[in-house]
């Protein structure tokens, strides 16, 4: 990632990234930025029969903490909130599951799948 001091711009950026590291790894893109009044899911994609919904997080440096930190327990909660909210509009009757991807300062990806639950509320 350049190094940008807009912030919209780095998590566009870091969404990209996220996006193609899934893809190489055989998940399907299914929405990009579903957004509602209980928040935004970054990602949706498809890992065979599984929804996944997948929240990126960037960090230039873990100082203050790593970027899959960042996504406690109130992030959580919003995100599952927003996952219904999809499924509301979009239903399904796949598992779904939660994964954070968290990307540092030196393009290094960690990927956490089943981060969390959809019952972790």
């Amino acid at each position: 990632m350049k190094a940008k001091h807009d912030t919209r711009e780095i998590g566009t950026e870091a969404e990209r990234l996220a996006e193609s590291f899934l893809i190489a790894r055989n998940l399907r893109p299914i929405a990009r930025n579903h957004r509602c009044r209980y928040g935004e899911i970054d990602l949706v994609m498809r890992d065979g029969a599984v929804l996944v919904f997948v929240e990126v997080r960037f960090r230039r440096s873990d100082r203050y903490g790593s970027a899959a930190e960042t996504v406690d327990r109130r992030k959580q909660k919003r995100l599952i909130t927003a996952a219904r909210h999809y499924l509301k509009i979009n239903p399904s009757n796949s598992p779904c599951r939660f994964d954070v991807i968290a990307i540092d300062g030196h393009h290094r990806i960690h990927w956490i799948q089943h981060a969390f639950a959809l019952d972790s509320t």
